[in-house]
């Protein structure tokens, strides 16, 4: 039977363990007579044509049973600890165009699960296996606000079902990383730690954004067998760095990098479903100017100072305003504001010049469920509002730390016509800023009994950025 499963030489396998420990895990917390029933992903074709989008597994179907093709089912027998595993029977004429068709015995093999069936028949083997019901997952996910994806298939009416149980014990368990899921997370973070040192040693002036977005996506797969990634790329050059979601189908990374340009690129791969999330901020020409330099360092102080305190029974509120006290008085070291750092907070300037949270949890997905379940703290107002989790910090969960300063003309001009605002800035400095656009700093970290470790490995301060550029294409 096969144990693990990789991308080839070089890659990292992934031992099939990992999903078994999940579905012990699972059942645990759930009782006999229930059988947990998922549907996995399907096949998406673009538009009308019969040309389908590149397919990626469902978060939950991934994490309980790692299976990657489409169509499937997964049955957990809480009675009896066993997987089964429900595959499409396929016509014949799938081997003269898609490749040869496995066996339900194959299937088995290779998931590593006690049976395996047709979709067909999955009516009639939960009528023989006889639940007192079936558990389908359904929940809101907080980020989206979109609804889990809620198991269907013909005869599920004859069976007694609930849709409220399963959906927060599951995703609180995706909130706390095993051994297993965090060494895919370690593998997948450094194959894209890589690749972000590889652009910043082909960054300079003259390029297109999205050639150095190539040389990640080339290094995440040639090198990782990341055959994805884990969401759109941004590359945002000059301006183009203040503005948080770049990269999109509207600005798809499509400016000439200039010289003098600070580059904020955020890219992370994905490996057997899991995901990085890294965000490095560099000059393009590889030397800092001054102002360059302030805005970084600032934003610097913000990540450290977090790393210094982040560790287990931590608000996860208390690190975003921890970040942003530390920026915000660098800040004002350099002359940019004015006035009393409590006072800034409480009139929302650290919101002006970092609009988005501290970070968010990571895992399976790049925001990852397990924000706001019912018994962790909801979300707050004001300045907190924007936080994607307001938890306290449990030992093996990951997270990104990603704090940022950004000179977003809309904001600005809104804090500039606030009396209540606009006094604490020194305006002749901070108008010498609008279009620098920005720099986002993100490392991802797991949380350890007594603190934390950085998942992340790449470039982070003046000297070791400008050191590493200087053999770039910069300098040859």
């Amino acid at each position: 039977m096969t144990t693990a499963w990789s991308m080839g030489p070089g890659t990292l396998e992934v031992p099939l363990s990992l999903f078994a420990k999940n579905r012990e895990r699972l059942a645990l917390k759930l009782k006999r007579g229930q059988i947990v029933v998922l549907q996995g992903g399907d096949s998406i074709n673009h538009y009308d044509t019969d040309v389908e989008y590149v397919f990626r597994q469902e978060s939950y179907f991934t994490w309980v049973c790692g299976v990657r093709e489409p169509g499937c089912y997964f049955a957990l027998d809480v009675s009896t600890n066993k997987a089964h595993l429900f595959v499409p029977r396929l016509p014949e004429e799938y081997e003269v165009w898609m490749g040869k068709l496995l066996t339900c015995e194959q299937f088995k093999q290779i998931y590593g699960v006690d049976e395996v069936h047709y979709v067909d028949e999955l009516q009639d083997v939960l009528k023989h296996l006889n639940p007192e019901v079936l558990l389908t997952l359904s929940g809101p996910n907080t980020d989206s606000g979109l609804t889990a994806k809620e198991a269907v298939f013909e005869g599920i009416d004859e069976f007694q079902v609930d849709n409220e149980t399963l959906f927060p014990i599951i995703a609180e368990l995706r909130v706390i990383k095993t051994p297993e899921e965090i060494e895919v997370m370690r593998y997948v973070c450094k194959i894209s730690s890589d690749a972000h040192k590889q652009v910043m040693l082909h960054a300079k002036p003259g390029l297109m954004e999205y050639q150095c977005e190539s040389v990640f996506l080339d290094h995440c797969y040639r090198i990782g067998g990341c055959r994805h990634v884990s969401y759109t790329c941004i590359c945002g050059s000059g301006d183009n760095a203040a503005i948080l979601h770049y990269g999109h189908a509207a600005a798809p990374n499509c400016k000439i990098i200039q010289d003098g340009d600070i580059c904020l690129f955020d890219m992370g791969g994905n490996y057997a479903g899991y995901a990085a999330d890294i965000t490095c901020s560099f000059p393009a020409n590889g030397k800092f100017t001054e102002r360059q330099k302030l805005i970084y360092e600032a934003v610097l102080a913000a990540r450290d100072a977090v790393f210094r305190e982040a560790k287990p029974g931590v608000k996860w509120t208390d690190m975003h305003l921890t970040a942003n006290r530390a920026m915000l008085e660098s800040l004002k070291k350099g002359n940019l504001l004015k006035g009393d750092v409590e006072e800034m907070i409480l009139h929302g300037i650290n919101g002006v010049l970092q609009p988005h949270g501290l970070g968010h949890l990571l895992g399976l997905d790049v925001h990852d469920v397990g924000g706001y379940l019912p018994h962790c703290p909801q979300r707050l107002g004001g300045p907190l509002a924007r936080l994607r989790t307001a938890r306290v910090l449990q030992a093996s969960m990951i997270l990104t730390v990603e704090p940022g300063c950004y000179f977003i003309p809309k904001l600005l001009d809104k804090a500039l016509n606030n009396p209540e605002q606009a006094r604490f800035f020194n305006w002749d400095v901070v108008n010498q800023f609008r279009g620098f656009g920005g720099v986002r700093i993100e490392d991802d970290v797991l949380i350890t009994e007594s603190g934390m470790e950085d998942l992340t490995s790449v470039p982070r301060t003046v000297a070791e950025i400008e050191a590493f550029m200087a053999n770039g294409a910069n300098f040859k």
